[in-house]
């Protein structure tokens, strides 16, 4: 439906994309995506949609959706936000950002505080998925 948008998987049950259109929304719901997670803050630049426009988009395709704002690098009540959103997901989640670096890198930490994975397989899946982990989880 959406030719703009960019679904990098990640695993199975999570995928990470820059900025997401409304229309991108139904596009995830079309792929089988069951939550949709915003890591950007509102009005970082003129023109993205708006964490409650999203809200709604994703509210009509009957998706979860959670907004948990990251600027620079994600603390640590963001990345349990995360992990908590990831966890709770009745399916595959999808992340995004300006780029998706935000939303990986805080999925990332999530999953090597609980030692969900080891690091050098996170920095693997980040490599393969266009994203480089190493430095973040200071492999």
């Amino acid at each position: 439906m959406s030719a703009m948008s960019d679904f990098r998987r990640v695993t199975d049950h999570f995928s990470t994309s820059p900025q997401i259109s409304l229309a991108d929304v139904a596009e995830a719901k079309r792929q089988g995506f069951t939550t949709v997670i915003n890591n950007r803050p509102d009005g970082e630049v003129p023109g993205q949609p708006t964490s409650l426009e999203i809200a709604q988009a994703a509210r009509d395709a009957g998706l979860e959706y959670f907004h948990i704002p990251v600027v620079g690098m994600p603390g640590q009540t963001q990345v349990e936000q995360m992990r908590e959103a990831v966890l709770a997901a009745q399916g595959p989640v999808l992340g995004f950002c300006r780029s998706g670096t935000r939303t990986i890198n805080t999925w990332a930490l999530g999953e090597a505080m609980d030692r969900a994975r080891p690091v050098d397989e996170l920095v693997q899946l980040g490599r393969a998925a266009g994203y480089d982990l190493a430095g973040v989880l200071g492999a």
